[in-house]
Formats: structure tokens, C-alpha cells, sequence
């Protein structure tokens, strides 16, 4: 049995920093050896609060699906940078709830995201993927622009602001809430004179703002859409506090943007970089579910997520104490040997894809459905309409150590007209 302790040249890997992931992306090649030499490791490397890395498939799977042995609260995430001061965690939301919370919050608009659910919204989204791409044709020539700000940004918005019924005047607004929530450690996003906690604190505290007064009228006045559902709904017999109701909006405002945003844009880039799997789409759209799922598994756009133990336990020949933190990589799970066949590949074909980009257990994602939906509609539409497309400069990448954006994709290309 071993304590915190891991070889002297493992602790040189750099698996936490913001810095790391902007300049070269994901760690891969650590998390690589770290599945291999140490799949329980100690890390307190540039960062203040130490964590135990989980990188292998099996591991967080096990994890996950123990909620009352590894709670999700007190820290959600490893963020080397800030922690939140004691007294100003005003968000409890279902990524931080444990259970009996957690079950009884996340059934409130779980109808609106199931399959059959989503089916409304899928004529909705067809047609803002043909408007977006229509603009981005041009006269049918060649045409340069940032993929992000033409077509992976605004789309998975667009979607969430009519899910949520959200003005399309306040679409760009928002779009600036979610981007300095997100990446509030980037100094593109950060405020003048604030550091990463205060930028993502204003943003945060606007959209409270807004979504509060967007509440009460959606109480006078209810509609069908999710504000309005979760507005009125019901927790135990009581109307949903403050709080949390605020902190609903938060999460699928930033969740469902974010996420979305970068496994479209990764998965074009993907693509640029496997011109042999994209012929193979355009050749056979039928394969786009199973292609979702391969830029998904591919991407992972969430890196981690951690766990507090309850209790002592033992993991492998690691003993993790109470009180203790695990960070799940999901990436790192998502390239696992022992369950993938050629994990480094980027396969449009592969089946199984036992990916948990969505998570795994309880937590597993409530907008996964969407997720893979618009995914799904967006490549089918590429698959039928890009011509022709190369990259014209480096990819841009966010700041953050938690969630793999992608702040600009240039790319020179050709969309012909829908048929």
C-alpha cells in the first residue's frame, strides 16, 4: 500500500496548468505514462490544492457510480489558479449536488431533453445550421473566416436561446457571459484590473441577474419554454429557492454552449486532420451517429471533474483518505488501451465507443441528447455542403486546464448551395 507519494520523474509532468493546454492542447503523452506507470497519482504540481489523477477508463467509471462514498461537492474542478472564497459559493447546481438533492433538481426539466423530448427542436435546428451556412457561403467561391465565429459559436447559442426562449438581442451578451465564465483564466476574457474568480464572478452574477427578472415574468406570464418549466416547477412541495433556480439557468446556459461549441469545432479539425475520414463521411452519410460519437470520444471537451472521498479506500495500491480529492480525466479515460483498439486514431467506423465524455452514473450529462443532436445535424450538413476546406493559421486555444475550447479555427473553404 502506498501514500502519496509517486516517482520523482512522474512529478515533473504537467497535467493541471491553463498554460499547458493553450500552448500545446492535452497532455496526452503524460496521461499516457500516467495510465501506465501510475494510474492513482499524487499531483500537487502547480496547483495549491493537491488531487489524486484518475486517468484509466475503469477507475472513473467505479468512482462514478459511488456518489455516497465520492461526493461531487465541495470542489468541482481542479482550477489551478482560484479557488472561490469561503462564503461566495453561491452556485449549487447538479454538477455539485450529491444525492437526495441531485435526483429530485435534475428530474425538473429532464422531460425536455430526453429523444422524444428534443424532437420539436429538431426542425429548429436544421434550418439555423442551413441559415448559418448559407451566410457563410458567400457567392459559392472561395471564402476565408474563423470557423468559431461563423459557425460553431453561434450555433449551439442560438439553439440554447430558443430552447430557453432567450431574445435573439440578447444572443451576443450572452455569448460574452459564457466565454468569461469559461475561460475567466484566458487574459483575452478577463476584465481590466480582475483577476480569474472576480471576471467569472461578474459574469456569473449578470446572468443571475438577467435570468431572475427573465423568472418572474416567465411566473406571471408562463410559457413553454425551459425557463418558464423550471420557474414554476416544484421541489418537494415548494417553489425551487433562489439559489439553485439561478444556478439551473448558469449551468445550462454555460454547459450547453461551451461544450457544444468545441466538440464541433475540434471535430471539424479532426477531420482537416484525417482527410481519409472525412472522405469516408461524405462518401457514406449514414456513418455520422457513429462519427458523433468519435468526435466526442475524440474531443472530450470536459477535461475533468473531481471527487471528494468520504472515506478511506483503497484504489489500486493507493490510499486515498477521507477528505481527499480525485480529479477525473475524461480525455485521458477516452484514449484508455485497455478499452479502445487504436485509441490515438481518430476512427469514424469504431464500435464500441465506450467513451464517458458525457460522464458516467448519476452525473451523466442531462444535455447529452442535444448535444449529439446538433452534432449530428451539423456534420450530415457539412458532409453534404463543404466542398473544399483547409486551415490558414494556427488554431487558437483557451486558457483553461477544464474545458478544451478552441477560441479561433481559420480556415479557407467552399460550401456549395443546399440541395
Amino acid at each position: 500500500m502506498l501514500e502519496r507519494r509517486s516517482s520523482d520523474d512522474l512529478d515533473t509532468l504537467d497535467i493541471i496548468s491553463n498554460d499547458t493546454y493553450a500552448r500545446n492542447g492535452y497532455p496526452h503523452d503524460a496521461w499516457t505514462r500516467l495510465r501506465r506507470e501510475d494510474p492513482i497519482h499524487w499531483n500537487d504540481r502547480n496547483i495549491v490544492n493537491p488531487f489524486w489523477a484518475v486517468t484509466k477508463h475503469a477507475d472513473i467509471v467505479w468512482i462514478s457510480k459511488q456518489p455516497e462514498r465520492f461526493l461531487n461537492g465541495p470542489r468541482l474542478a481542479a482550477f489551478p489558479e482560484f479557488s472561490p472564497p469561503e462564503g461566495e459559493r453561491e452556485i449549487r447546481h447538479l454538477l455539485n449536488m450529491d444525492p437526495p438533492d441531485h435526483a429530485q433538481f435534475r428530474k425538473l426539466a429532464s422531460h425536455r431533453f430526453t429523444p422524444r423530448g428534443l424532437e420539436r427542436m429538431r426542425r429548429d435546428i436544421e434550418q439555423i445550421t442551413a441559415d448559418l451556412l448559407d451566410a457563410m457561403m458567400g457567392d459559392g467561391g472561395m471564402q476565408q473566416g474563423d470557423f468559431v465565429q461563423r459557425l460553431s459559436g453561434p450555433l449551439p447559442l442560438q439553439v440554447l436561446a430558443e430552447l430557453l426562449g432567450v431574445p435573439r438581442a440578447m444572443w451576443p451578451t450572452m455569448f460574452d457571459w459564457t466565454n468569461r465564465v469559461i475561460g475567466s483564466a484566458d487574459p483575452e476574457y478577463q476584465e481590466e484590473g480582475q483577476d480569474a474568480f472576480e471576471t467569472a464572478q461578474k459574469a456569473r452574477l449578470s446572468l443571475f441577474a438577467y435570468f431572475a427578472n427573465m423568472a418572474r415574468e416567465r411566473r406571471a406570464n408562463p410559457t413553454e419554454d425551459i425557463v418558464s418549466v423550471v420557474a414554476n416547477a416544484r421541489v418537494g412541495g415548494d417553489a425551487m429557492p433562489e439559489r439553485e433556480l439561478l444556478s439551473y439557468y448558469f449551468l445550462l446556459v454555460v454547459a450547453g454552449n461551451e461544450t457544444t461549441r468545441n466538440a464541433m469545432t475540434g471535430g471539424l479539425l479532426a477531420f482537416l486532420e484525417n482527410p481519409d475520414q472525412w472522405e469516408r463521411l461524405r462518401r457514406d452519410p449514414s456513418l455520422v451517429d457513429r462519427a458523433v460519437e468519435e468526435i466526442v470520444r475524440w474531443t472530450t471537451p470536459v477535461i475533468q471533474f473531481c471527487r471528494t472521498a468520504t472515506e478511506d479506500v483503497l484504489i489500486r495500491d493507493k490510499k486515498v483518505r477521507a477528505g481527499d480529492n480525485l480529479c477525473l480525466f475524461y480525455p485521458s479515460a477516452n484514449r484508455d488501451e485497455d478499452v479502445f483498439d487504436a485509441p490515438q486514431s481518430f476512427r469514424i467506423d469504431r464500435h464500441p465507443n465506450r467513451h464517458i465524455a458525457f460522464g458516467i452514473g448519476e452525473h451523466f450529462c442531462l444535455g447529452a441528447n442535444l448535444a449529439r443532436l446538433e452534432l449530428r445535424v451539423v456534420f450530415r450538413h457539412l458532409a453534404a455542403r463543404l466542398a473544399e476546406c483547409e486551415l490558414t493559421g494556427p488554431v487558437e486555444r483557451l486558457r483553461s486546464s477544464f474545458v478544451g475550447g478552441i477560441k479561433r479555427m481559420p480556415i479557407r473553404y467552399r460550401l456549395t448551395p443546399a440541395s
